[in-house]
């Protein structure tokens, strides 16, 4: 028998326990006669068979042709991702983490209820603490909050990194509910501002907080179902100030009412925290691998505990290091390709416009008879939120790209209907019409796409070390962007038409966003699983070698 042939015989004796009938891809088209007869116990093969105990040479010429241990790995990964990732029917897998995702979600709500709390009061707020008629002044106890929140989301990624999303997310409630507080008592222009500037400070945290800590302990299937909780947490808040504001048209003092309100909400989550889970994957990286078992089996089912730490101690052996990263890093490949992604994502999610069709929506709907300004900011929130269901129902069954760039082409034929209602040779009713139409279909196509999937899609694409980082950067960007629109709204008639060329441009980038988006995951899903198959066969040839 030929050397190569009999390395051909000792790899079939030492993988025949565990692989059973040799592939054929293994031997050449026409098997030699003594090869057959060797392979089918022959003397020969016995008298050698001492030499397995020494020598393990053959196992270079197989080690790409995984085992059978290796490929019931590769299978569990793979139906994992079918029955957790894109798989289809419909189950209760989300069951077990949908009151921790809920309860984080809180969050979200308090960030819509302080957006929209100001807006109907504010003059009767600028009357009793006196600064009426002053427009700088109104305008400062509005938005301070950016900068409060541009703060927050500075120190986020620390905050994550050293307490975990769970105790840094009732921390961070704690500004939330003093700044509420502060801002239904006070009695003078400061008092209002450092209160509204402590709301910002915890908004700007948990906008970072929140979806990282949904994406972490949501299972893969449902993750960007769960996800949209914080869209649909928003709208919510939105939506309650608006409604618990009616009652100020008629009480001067009310505004105290909605800022002690605001409270309620904060307590409640740092109740609900105390009970819910903290991530398995910061607990991992910290070295707490029995408490991430636990909460695995908890969420996703004791038969993923295994698969999951494997993945965990891949996914580390990828990042190289489980200490904290450094900002430096996001300047690095692949981190600073995620890093691009993020930031652009939020700057075109706000250089689309949504602030500018918000802030005249109330004029738009006044044209056509609606004269109430709370009523018109209802109906948009009812959009928002009637959009933000359905990005529910899309999310996982039709993939992050193709909600972006439906959603931001959505948003350019809205444009083109509000440029053609107001530049347009029609009457004056159609152009109301046409107006209102372009204003409902642009808020709805924002929700299903731009909106949910920007803050989603980026905990995906980054590595567990850089998560934080990345996030806390992303809505940086969106804050300093947020700032300068709310300080370059002008007229809708004069930006209609840069918005909607800026639309077409939006759509072609998030193509490419998407396709490097896809690029970086399956690279990063390929190392994991390379790690993976490389760290399984080293362990069967080590027990192999243990067992002779």
């Amino acid at each position: 028998m030929s050397p190569k042939l009999y390395d051909y015989c000792l790899a079939t004796q030492l993988n025949q326990s565990i692989i059973g009938p040799v592939p054929l891809l293994l031997f050449p088209s026409k098997a030699p006669k003594d090869f057959c007869v060797a392979f089918h116990g022959s003397p020969l093969l016995a008298q050698r068979k001492w030499e397995l105990r020494s020598s393990f040479r053959c196992l270079r010429k197989f080690k790409d042709h995984p085992s059978v241990k290796e490929r019931e790995l590769e299978t569990r990964i793979s139906g994992d991702d079918a029955s957790n990732g894109h798989g289809g029917g419909d189950d209760l897998g989300w069951l077990a983490a949908f009151p921790h995702v809920l309860t984080a979600s809180m969050a979200n709500f308090l960030f819509g209820y302080h957006i929209g709390v100001m807006n109907g009061p504010i003059i009767f707020i600028a009357r009793e603490l006196g600064f009426e008629g002053k427009p700088l002044l109104e305008g400062l106890v509005v938005s301070i909050f950016i900068a409060g929140a541009f703060i927050g989301s500075i120190i986020s990624g620390v905050m994550i990194d050293k307490l975990g999303c769970r105790r840094a997310l009732q921390i961070d409630t704690v500004p939330l509910t003093l700044g509420a507080l502060l801002s239904a008592q006070a009695h003078t222009v400061d008092q209002m501002l450092l209160g509204r500037f402590l709301v910002g400070l915890g908004i700007g945290v948990n906008t970072v907080l929140v979806p990282i800590y949904i994406s972490e302990v949501s299972p893969t299937k449902h993750r960007g179902s769960l996800g949209t909780l914080c869209q649909i947490g928003t709208c919510l808040g939105l939506i309650a100030s608006l409604l618990l504001g009616i009652p100020s048209d008629n009480d001067p003092h009310w505004w105290r009412m909605l800022l002690y309100i605001a409270c309620l909400p904060g307590f409640t989550l740092i109740v609900g925290m105390q009970f819910a889970v903290e991530s398995p994957r910061w607990l991992f990286k910290v070295g707490r691998v029995n408490d991430a078992k636990t909460i695995v089996s908890k969420l996703w089912g004791e038969s993923q505990v295994d698969i999951a730490i494997e993945e965990f101690k891949s996914v580390l052996k990828v990042d190289g290091t489980n200490e904290e990263a450094n900002w430096s890093e996001l300047l690095i490949e692949p981190h600073s390709k995620v890093a691009a992604i993020g930031g652009m994502l939020f700057a075109l999610q706000q250089f689309a416009g949504i602030n500018g069709v918000l802030y005249f929506s109330s004029l738009t709907f006044h044209d056509v008879g609606i004269t109430d300004g709370a009523l018109a900011s209802l109906l948009v929130g009812l959009t928002n939120f009637a959009g933000a269901l359905f990005s529910l129902y899309l999310m996982d069954r039709e993939g992050r790209q193709k909600l972006l760039v439906g959603s931001y082409l959505g948003m350019a034929v809205s444009m083109f209907l509000l440029v053609y209602a107001i530049e347009g040779p029609i009457n004056d009713q159609l152009t109301h019409n046409l107006s209102v139409l372009g204003t409902l279909i642009y808020v709805f196509t924002f929700s299903i796409g731009a909106g949910p999937v920007t803050g989603l899609i980026i905990p995906e694409l980054s590595s567990t070390r850089t998560r934080a980082k990345t996030m806390a950067f992303s809505f940086v960007v969106h804050w300093v962007v947020t700032m300068k629109n709310a300080n370059d709204l002008g007229g809708m008639q004069s930006k209609s038409i840069g918005r909607t060329v800026g639309e077409h441009m939006t759509w072609e980038l998030m193509q490419r966003i998407g396709r490097t988006a896809g690029e970086l995951m399956q690279k990063r899903k390929d190392d994991v699983l390379a790690l993976k198959k490389e760290t399984r066969q080293w362990s069967v040839v080590k027990k192999k070698k243990v067992s002779q």
